[in-house]
């Protein structure tokens, strides 16, 4: 389930000029989302974190820290989401892949020579302190106002002697009706200053989780990588391309040459004989005809070619065993290759869920805002997913991140799981 935000600027003003009331609550209330989230996440994460590496070198360690490595990144992942949809500032992530197969050891410390992974290590005390500070400072300040309101109302009267509101102490009416015009003071200044603090809160989220000064190397270093894989998975693909013609529509046609042999041969002698022949070759056409709609299908469906994406995910849904309800708000097409890899990677992840997951419901919600096109995929089943659990989402995370995109799964145990791919691309 994302969260809309196209009529809504980063600071709180909407885009067609409306009062940004609506801004203001929407940024205090995800504010303090944020802050209950902040806290305890970040505090977890960063206990979890310190008593696995104090492990290593007693080996138990070993083992434990990829998983909680594993949890500390798909935790950041998340909150890069938030940052992109909430406040739209992308902190794009720049792991680095691990060694496929690898054992513990050798995943322990491939984590741990990750530059990345020593920047959501200190990220998480800067988010759980001055994080939870900026992230709850937006509802303080639209909330606090309130009590300065009920105390001109009469609550003053219940209150002990010596009570301030801020710097004002009420001791009266008079008093009482002082901190009102507080509240009203504190009131406005929410108005104006309430998305920005929010937005201030995701800066210093980038400031922390982003590259820094290293962030050309790491860039050069991620787009040699995708590069790699866009090969790898272009070289792979031809491969099935030819195994699939190979033991499908070519030894089909094979056959079928040697039956109309035999039919030319049979004619004069064996007509019965010969049209038996001639009746296998035309169903043997048919379906070597069928094999290869199906594998161009497979390499670009015509739906997704001719209907655009919305279409084609619509087509997948239909398809699926599971019921499933998809929402579509694209106000146009983005580039052919963008949509390859986007329908691609709905597949791969409708499929995980429909085979593993053991839900009854899947949403499906696709937009494009802020110069991204942004897909999530939500199901009710019993959660677990990871990515690198042979689930298939890391070959997702290696498509999207061809271009510069962004997978992001959340899935504790017991459901439910949510999948979401963002992918920076223009809309025509």
């Amino acid at each position: 389930m994302t969260i809309d935000i196209d009529a809504q600027s980063s600071d709180g003003r909407s885009s067609d000029g409306r009062s940004t009331g609506r801004g203001v609550a929407r940024a205090a209330a995800r504010g303090l989302a944020l802050a209950l989230v902040a806290l305890p996440g970040s505090v977890l994460c960063f206990v979890l974190a310190a008593v696995s590496l104090a492990l290593v070198p007693v080996g138990a360690g070993i083992v434990t820290t990829p998983y909680v490595l594993t949890g500390v990144r798909t935790y950041a992942n998340w909150r890069r989401v938030l940052a992109a949809e909430w406040g739209g500032v992308r902190v794009p992530p720049a792991y680095r892949p691990l060694p496929p197969g690898a054992n513990p050891w050798t995943r322990t410390f491939a984590m741990l020579g990750d530059p990345a992974t020593w920047r959501d290590l200190r990220w998480l005390p800067v988010d759980m302190t001055a994080g939870f500070v900026t992230a709850l400072l937006p509802a303080v300040l639209l909330l606090y106002p309130l009590e300065g309101f009920a105390l001109a109302a009469g609550l003053w009267r219940v209150l002990p002697d010596g009570y301030w509101y801020g710097f004002v102490p009420v001791h009266g009416q008079a008093s009482a009706l002082g901190a009102a015009a507080l509240g009203a003071g504190l009131l406005l200044l929410a108005h104006f200053l309430t998305p920005r603090l929010l937005h201030a809160h995701f800066l210093l989220t980038r400031a922390v989780l982003g590259s820094g000064r290293g962030e050309l190397a790491e860039r050069v270093r991620v787009l040699t990588e995708t590069r790699r894989d866009a090969v790898d998975t272009s070289a792979a693909e031809l491969r099935r391309i030819e195994r699939d013609l190979h033991d499908g529509a070519q030894a089909r046609l094979v056959a079928m040459g040697m039956d109309l042999g035999t039919v030319e041969a049979l004619l004069d002698t064996d007509p019965e004989r010969a049209r038996e022949l001639l009746a296998r070759t035309r169903r043997s056409s048919a379906d070597a005809l069928t094999e290869l709609r199906d594998l161009v299908r497979g390499i670009h469906p015509p739906v997704l070619a001719e209907r655009g994406l919305g279409d084609a995910v619509r087509a997948l849904a239909l398809r699926l065993p599971v019921a499933t309800e998809v929402t579509v708000e694209l106000p146009g097409r983005t580039g052919a290759p963008v949509e390859s890899a986007a329908y691609f990677a709905v597949s791969e992840v409708l499929t995980n869920a429909a085979k593993h997951s053991g839900a009854d419901l899947i949403r499906i919600d696709l937009h494009h805002a802020d110069g991204s096109l942004r897909i999530t995929v939500t199901d009710n089943g019993r959660g677990g997913a990871a990515i690198g659990s042979g689930s298939g989402l890391a070959g997702i995370e290696r498509r999207l991140g061809t271009f510069d995109g962004v997978l992001a799964v959340s899935s504790p145990a017991g459901g439910p799981t949510m999948v979401t791919m963002e992918i920076p691309c223009a809309s025509s």
